[in-house]
């Protein structure tokens, strides 16, 4: 476990949202603080959602009403790191998109033809406009050879009053019927990894991840020079830190305590 020298090393923190700096549609009283304190010690950061039912347009505008002006290049987002790789690796071939109509309209405007009848892959999302014969379909297709993959491996996401299913508890769902395990491409996978690193211009030592799940936020930095900082604002308790295999180079209670020791 790396020990609070290494924040020193540090030149951009990058952000978790649902949980670190807000819930749900309230901003936590320390996060506009945090962001002051970074920019004091000439640092950077940006915002990296796994959440895959939005848009970084809808995120952005999120932030603005809750006071928080930033440029769309530090807005980052799962569904541009799983558009990224497609376009890389499956060049002209259509897809079939478990999502809401912001994560197709994602792929409209990345160049990737929405199919319905004969997609040569199926893309899970976290899709809040789930549908019977969505699952269907992409069962279908997955079980006739289309390869699938997934925008994000999160069970749940976090919203005022509790947890609501998300991306990977419908890969869960759809690997049950078809005995098939999608790819993963949000936070922790190296995908998301590389992204980062290629967005911001860092070196690992350079860039710490800041967040409140363990299984992605905390997991994306294991085995890497890369600083995990895990905050207790979120999903995590106690004793799931306790139990968890994968353990945060640095602990705080919130950004808060986090900007105390910059």
């Amino acid at each position: 476990m790396k020990n609070q020298d290494a924040l020193a090393r540090v030149k951009t923190f990058v952000l978790d949202m649902d949980g670190t700096i807000y819930l749900g549609g309230r901003l936590f009283s320390w996060t506009r603080p945090f962001l002051e304190r970074v920019r004091a010690t000439g640092r950077d950061f940006c915002f990296f959602t796994n959440n895959s039912s939005q848009n970084r347009e809808a995120y952005l505008e999120k932030l603005a009403r809750m006071g928080i002006e930033v440029c769309p290049e530090k807005m980052l987002i799962s569904n541009g790191v799983i558009l990224e790789w497609l376009r890389e690796r499956h060049p002209g071939e259509s897809a079939y998109v478990v999502g809401t109509p912001a994560l197709e309209e994602d792929f409209r405007q990345a160049g990737i033809r929405l199919d319905r009848e004969a997609p040569g892959y199926v893309v899970l999302g976290f899709d809040t406009s789930l549908t019977y014969e969505k699952l269907r379909l992409a069962c279908h297709f997955i079980r006739n050879g289309a390869p699938v993959y997934g925008v994000n491996p999160d069970w749940n996401c976090p919203v005022e009053g509790g947890f609501i299913p998300d991306c990977g508890s419908i890969a869960a769902l759809v690997k049950a019927s078809t005995g098939v395990q999608c790819e993963f491409f949000g936070k922790p996978s190296r995908h998301t990894l590389n992204y980062l690193l290629a967005r911001t211009g860092r070196a690992p030592e350079e860039l710490a991840v800041v967040g409140d799940r363990l299984y992605t936020d905390i997991a994306l930095a294991e085995g890497t020079a890369v600083t995990s900082i895990l905050v207790m604002s979120g999903e995590t308790t106690p004793a799931m830190l306790a139990e968890s295999p994968v353990k945060p180079d640095l602990v705080f209670q919130d950004l808060g305590d986090l900007a105390e020791a910059l």
